[in-house]
């Protein structure tokens, strides 16, 4: 018997090479069948089964993360993969875990800013997970602000050692995952003192809990901070506070690469930029952003297949009702965040490079692309992780009743991901650190230097703040060049409006305080004109395949002038465009729409999800959605039982009345 599949018809509307688009969605055929091996592989195993998470009590969760967690070491020791291998299996395990901090921060902290030989050192047992590391710097009462920090590291010259102490009930370190129950060891951030002086936040190795017998080591503290948002969710992850007593360790545990403290106690700079530790913080928010991609791609693939197979109203003539796709109100809502999707995965391939590049130059003591560097990460990292988490509700929404279902998927896919917008740099003091970059840029163009990279727009501000937009058809929006001077001068005008307003203040800082939401929004639309720029950068590669490159430009067009529209006012109050041309480009929009929708269900195909990594009911590759929904309900632990548990004690004596009354 033929399997069911309910978007059969779909997919025969396809007006290009699926096959070819999951290779571009992936980055190459390589990347591709690495991808694709894994998901499978992991979908397979029943040890890495997730449909039952969401029932799952926190301490059963904990355990399940545990023991999928050792699984997933083992298997990659039987199957000896390589490293990229090994990321695409824990990729594909979905569930957050110690593991993700130990991997994705101890080491990489250790290795950017530990000495060759504290690297000797440590590095071999984190790798072999002979220690389980975590990153605890956040503390109770600060978070972004990292010289606020309360831990203190006092030097003791008379046995060599530093003394960790948490001096206050707000110093507590605080949310650090991995720290709650499992971690052995911290990379600590505390402020050094030693010889009299405080110099500010260090890193320090420091042993949490025996390698005997896991508990606490002497004068430390440590535990699980509760339960977080949603159910199953991150509630995986054993977010942790951490309080030290006076607790000491040897003066070598300081991660020494970029300062040190002697044996007498002297500060002392070492010859290595410091320049260089910025690296790390590249590396986590470029991963951060291609990982924006996967979880807004995840909720788009749901909510597009649910939205082809759920029909509401229009029905005539006793036919069936309107597949809710085919509603306008739907495609404006939910085309974008397909094109989103696609914009993110590239933008985020585009970080990578620039990682890449910054590593190499950083190397060669090279800091020129630096500044540009960190406001790309920060403010791309800001950008595409807001926007996602809008967009996993917004999915949600598009599901109707349905997707409020656990077994829809979207609800722990949000609850999952929205710490994303808090960790690494909340995201509005990201946004404020770029816009400081585009303050600094335009104060220097006075001087005749020129910006580089993504700000070299802002070499031709003069011009930019002069031009007027060509277009007078509708299918003019069409035009690369056309959009990307808009876009352009839009973050050009609003960020030179803020450099003038700053200039009649006193004080920059002042200036900063008064009018920071101004210099939000100019370096939004700095970062989505990054955006803009990078999918049509790839537009201009060689890509492979029937119809792909034409998909690409539709898609591309929709995210553009999808912004465009939501920032409107922007466009048109800067004199970027006239009100009628954002008329003609909300004409555009609707016509591209309409392009997009034969190919809906196979550009969410396209992302190459197995049913078990998106985890939806709803999103099904076969569509048989109520069927699926049907069988999902009986499996709630409430259908256990006819009858539940306490009708005796409550609902009977109710039905029965068997009440006696009596006066207050």
């Amino acid at each position: 018997m033929e399997p069911l599949d309910y978007h059969a018809e779909e997919r025969s509307k396809a007006s290009f090479d699926v096959e070819e688009m999951k290779i571009v969605w992936a980055g190459s055929r390589h990347a591709f069948e690495i991808s694709d091996r894994a998901a499978r592989l992991v979908a397979s195993d029943p040890v890495f089964r997730k449909d039952n998470r969401t029932m799952l009590s926190r301490k059963e969760l904990f355990k399940d993360t545990l023991r999928k967690t050792a699984h997933a070491v083992k298997r990659t020791i039987e199957l000896n993969l390589s490293e990229e291998e090994t990321h695409t299996l824990w990729f594909y395990v979905d569930q957050p875990a110690y593991a993700n901090l130990h991997w994705g921060m101890f080491i990489p902290a250790i290795e950017g800013q530990g000495t060759e030989e504290q690297k000797q050192k440590w590095l071999p047992m984190a790798h072999n997970m002979q220690i389980i590391g975590c990153y605890a710097q956040t503390e109770l009462g600060h978070g972004s602000n990292v010289q606020g920090l309360e831990t203190t590291a006092t030097f003791d010259p008379q046995t060599d050692e530093f003394v960790i102490h948490s001096p206050t009930l707000t110093s507590s370190k605080w949310w650090p995952g991995g720290l709650g129950k499992v971690s052995t060891h911290a990379v600590v951030y505390a402020r050094l003192r030693t010889d009299g002086q405080d110099y500010g936040v260090h890193g320090f190795i420091v042993q949490l809990r025996s390698l005997d017998d896991h508990s606490p080591l002497p004068g430390i503290t440590v535990g699980d901070i509760g339960m977080k948002f949603g159910s199953g969710a991150y509630n995986s992850m054993d977010n942790g506070l951490l309080r030290f007593d006076h607790v000491r360790i040897p003066r070598n545990q300081m991660l020494m690469r970029l300062s040190q403290v002697t044996r007498e106690g002297k500060y002392v700079q070492s010859d290595v930029p410091r320049q260089l530790v910025y690296g790390t913080m590249v590396y986590v928010r470029q991963i951060i952003v291609s990982e924006a991609s996967c979880a807004l791609s995840r909720a788009v693939c749901i909510a597009t297949r649910y939205s082809a197979v759920r029909r509401q109203f229009g029905s005539e003539n006793g036919g069936p009702e309107t597949q809710v796709i085919n509603y306008k109100t739907q495609q404006s809502r939910l085309f974008p965040l397909l094109a989103s999707a696609y914009a993110f995965r590239f933008v985020g391939e585009w970080m990578k490079w620039l990682y890449t590049d910054v590593s190499k130059r950083l190397q060669a003591n090279d800091f020129s692309t630096l500044p540009e560097v960190h406001a790309c990460a920060a403010g791309l990292k800001s950008i595409t992780t807001s926007a996602t988490a809008d967009a996993i509700e917004e999915c949600r929404k598009l599901c109707g009743g349905h997707g409020y279902l656990s077994c829809s998927g979207l609800p722990e896919l949000f609850a999952v991901y929205i710490p994303n917008c808090t960790y690494e740099g909340d995201n509005i003091v990201m946004l404020l650190q770029v816009a400081r970059f585009l303050m600094k840029t335009i104060s220097r163009l006075v001087s005749g230097k020129m910006p580089v990279g993504t700000a070299a727009y802002l070499g031709r501000v003069e011009h930019l703040m002069q031009c007027h937009c060509e277009v007078q058809r509708a299918e003019d929006w069409l035009k690369h060049s056309i959009i990307l001077e808009a876009f352009e001068a839009r973050s050009a005008r609003m960020s030179v409006a803020c450099a003038e307003s700053l200039s009649r203040f006193s004080t920059p800082e002042e200036g900063f305080g008064e009018i920071s939401a101004d210099l939000v929004e100019a370096a939004v639309a700095h970062c989505q004109l990054i955006i803009v720029s990078k999918f049509i950068e790839k537009l201009q590669q060689d890509i492979p395949g029937k119809g792909v490159k034409t998909q690409l430009e539709n898609l591309c067009n929709v995210y553009a002038l999808s912004l465009l529209h939501k920032h409107l006012g922007d466009f048109v109050s800067t004199g970027c465009i006239t009100p009628k041309q954002g008329a003609l480009a909300n004409e555009q929009l609707r016509s591209l729409y309409s392009q997009v929708r034969p190919n809906a269900i196979a550009l969410v195909d396209a992302f190459n999800h197995t049913d078990h990594y998106l985890g939806s009911v709803l999103g099904c590759y076969d569509g048989n959605v109520y069927q699926k929904l049907y069988e999902e309900a009986w499996k709630s632990p409430l259908n256990d039982t006819v009858v539940p548990d306490g009708y005796d004690e409550y609902i009977r004596p109710l039905l029965k009345q068997h009440f006696r009354t009596a006066r207050l």
